[in-house]
């Protein structure tokens, strides 16, 4: 390989697993390495998800030594890395950095915080803070506008103030507290600089200017009982930009670079440009977004306005761009610069997709009998079910797939809403079901399942587009691109294109490369470290086209799934969406009914 030639590391640090590829200039995935990452759950309680971030750091250090030796790439050529991570909370101490464990219960005994792996990650599904949750929007503050005005217990703020509620408050007030991927950068560079990603979209941060904000707002965290963080100057959540803290866009240069520490863990050089992070779905915007559809020449940063950038995986993200902020009910948003300076992002979201997917197999009674006979046949068992799908519509004689679960309504929400309803405690329903226990009823309550997600993704992008944005297209990315009947079903549900990617598992890790690369030359053109808010603030907006130049450079063009139902299953497809609307209308109904009867 040419001397001359740069390379980038993206590292992606999803629910199951942390991730590394190197990538050139170009954009090409040059090598990649991914390890297992561990989520602890309790069996006593099923709101329970951990990790550790030290089992993270050491899998990303692996990976990262992995692609290097792979592709024997000096070292001295990788000009940046870049991280992204899910929107998990981390739990240090303010003094060292060290880990401090999250576990339910584990503060009476120094046992948690000797282990070698401290579960000190609160998982981005842990529902833990349900009750912290519902006091934060029992407020009804102003501030909860920017959240679709109700704050989900997946994010960080209530998850904090359920370790107040239950750790020690000498521990609780000597922890500082990360969103997972500005815990990436700090463990990296040692710099404690914060993402306006993580900080705007996840923990209640607004920027500056926004609805009157001056950043954290004094008087919400002391209604909502976190009163310590105003009291420190949010020192425990980094800081007041411009005074104790420094808050920057996607890319920009954090510190000095990797540190010497750092550096020798993951293969690198000291001092290797660290891009500032963003959480995972928005590494997979940054890695798609900027793609040319079939037939189109070139990509403008005005495009991706109409472009919702899809990121489905074990849950599902859906996020698009826009140049005003656009307030959509029970939708996450606008987040001011939380990709790029001055733009917005609203995020909505299913909080569980391709895990819902998993859990209609594995709880089904031929999910044994589907396993092993796609063993059999050396195949997935995915492969296997929609094999059956099509053979079940030419044996019965059908017109179409969707005919096959005419008469099944399945609801996804089994692990509460996300969005648009920002309800956490709707639940799944099944209309339909028989005495069945073949592998054939099995693939009906799997295309159902299917269908359910599409349904609910057109729900998501019908509710942004009556508060304002103009989506024409749904660009995928994540593990579910894989499920090519899935795609088209919501190519189809949707009636709008589906743009698949170059590599259906490259998208987030490449989109993570991307933001090492702005890193990098954002860092030679300064010729200096960032740090005071001014100079981040003027680095941002100056780096805001070389951002989009990058992301054109390095995103290969996918393929184009177009909706191709016939009339008559468009019709179908329609009834079938009223019909899901009207199950959320009814569990709700339902719900007060029994909360009335029992006096709730």
């Amino acid at each position: 390989m040419a001397a001359s030639t740069s390379y980038y590391i993206g590292v992606d640090v999803g629910t199951g697993s942390a991730r590394a590829a190197l990538v050139s200039a170009e954009g090409d995935i040059v090598a990649e390495s991914t390890y297992n990452t561990t989520t602890w759950r309790d069996d006593r309680d099923k709101d329970i998800f951990e990790q550790s971030s030290t089992q993270i750091w050491n899998c990303i250090s692996s990976a990262c030594k992995d692609v290097l030796r792979d592709s024997k790439v000096d070292p001295a050529h990788v000009r940046g890395i870049g991280f992204d991570a899910t929107c998990s909370l981390v739990a240090a101490k303010l003094d060292s950095g060290e880990p401090v464990p999250v576990t339910p219960g584990s503060w009476s005994s120094e046992q948690a915080a000797k282990e070698a792996e401290v579960r000190d990650i609160i998982l981005w599904a842990d529902h833990r803070a349900s009750k912290e949750a519902k006091l934060i929007n029992s407020t009804q503050s102003p501030w909860l506008k920017c959240v679709g005005n109700t704050i989900s217990l997946e994010m960080e703020i209530p998850k904090m103030l359920w370790l107040k509620n239950h750790m020690p408050p000498s521990l609780f007030t000597s922890c500082m507290f990360f969103d997972l991927p500005d815990w990436l950068t700090y463990r990296a560079t040692g710099d404690l600089a914060r993402s306006n990603c993580s900080l705007g979209c996840k923990c209640s941060y607004v920027p500056p200017g926004v609805e009157g904000s001056e950043g954290w707002n004094r008087e919400f965290f002391q209604q909502i009982g976190l009163e310590e963080f105003v009291k420190n100057d949010f020192v425990q959540v980094g800081g007041l930009p411009g005074k104790n803290g420094l808050i920057l866009t996607a890319g920009q240069p954090v510190g000095r670079g990797l540190s010497k520490k750092a550096a020798e863990e993951l293969g690198l050089k000291e001092g290797t440009a660290v891009g500032s992070a963003v959480i995972d779905a928005y590494a997979g915007w940054i890695g798609t977004v900027a793609a040319p559809m079939e037939g189109q020449q070139t990509t403008t940063l005005d495009d991706a306005a109409h472009r919702l950038a899809a990121i489905a995986g074990t849950s599902t993200c859906h996020i698009v761009q826009s140049e005003e902020a656009v307030f959509v009910k029970g939708v996450w948003g606008p987040y001011k610069h939380a990709v790029f300076p001055g733009y917005w992002m609203n995020e909505g979201g299913q909080s569980s997709t391709g895990q819902l997917l998993d859990f209609m197999i594995d709880t089904h009674p031929a999910s044994d009998k589907l396993k092993q006979l796609a063993k059999e046949k050396d195949t997935n068992h995915f492969s296997l079910l929609t094999e059956i799908l099509e053979q079940m519509v030419k044996e019965k004689g059908v017109p179409f797939m969707s005919y096959l679960t005419r008469d099944m309504y399945l609801y996804p929400d089994l692990h509460g809403n996300r969005s648009p309803l920002a309800d956490v405690d709707m639940r799944g329903m099944l209309i339909g079901m028989q005495l069945d226990k073949t592998i054939g009823d099995l693939a009906l309550r799997y295309y159902a399942t299917g269908e359910a997600i599409a349904l609910q993704t057109k729900h998501i992008i019908d509710e942004m587009n009556k508060s304002g944005h103009k989506v024409e297209s749904i660009f995928m990315s994540g593990g579910l691109v894989k499920n090519r009947f899935l795609m088209t079903l919501i190519a189809d549900i949707c009636n709008m294109p589906v743009q698949l990617p170059y590599s259906s598992s490259a998208s987030v890790v490449l989109g993570s490369a991307m933001l090492g690369a702005a890193a990098a030359e954002e860092a030679d053109r300064l010729g200096k470290t960032l740090d005071s808010q001014a100079e981040a603030e003027k680095s941002s907006y100056g780096m805001k086209d070389r951002l989009w130049d990058i992301m054109i450079r390095m995103t290969r063009p996918g393929s184009t799934i177009a909706p191709q139902a016939s009339d008559k299953e468009l019709k179908l497809l329609q009834a079938k969406y009223s019909i899901f609307l009207e199950c959320v209308t009814l569990q709700r109904k339902w719900r007060k009914e029994v909360r009335d009867a029992l006096g709730e």
